[in-house]
């Protein structure tokens, strides 16, 4: 999508703090960090949210879940939490599907 930010982004056409990239994803870190350790990770085809998820692009998804364990590891961390918000309601602010990874602080329950 041509006005999308994340694909912008993902695009190399705005600047970010790229912590990854392959030809699937794109992983950055969060302009508002929540945590001492917080980045998002992104597919670069646009996926509006995880419910625009489907048998044809879902094995995006588990890249992107192999990618995070990967920096994860490489990282150090032991303990994060990875969330994706779907709609506004639930705090989705770009619609393009996107995994926050963040750590380095407890994390409460429930959230928000």
């Amino acid at each position: 999508m041509s006005d999308c930010l994340f694909c912008k982004i993902a695009a190399g056409e705005i600047p970010s703090g790229k912590v990854y990239e392959d030809e699937v994803c794109y992983a950055f870190n969060d302009i508002a960090p929540q945590a001492p350790t917080h980045f998002l990770v992104i597919p670069k085809a646009h996926i509006a949210s995880v419910a625009g998820i489907s048998a044809e692009n879902s094995t995006v998804v588990a890249h992107i879940f192999e990618v995070i364990a990967r920096l994860t590891a490489q990282l150090g961390l032991n303990s994060y939490r990875v969330v994706s918000n779907i709609g506004e309601q639930a705090g989705q602010s770009v619609p393009h599907l996107h995994f926050h990874v963040l750590s380095g602080r407890d994390m409460t329950w429930p959230p928000g």
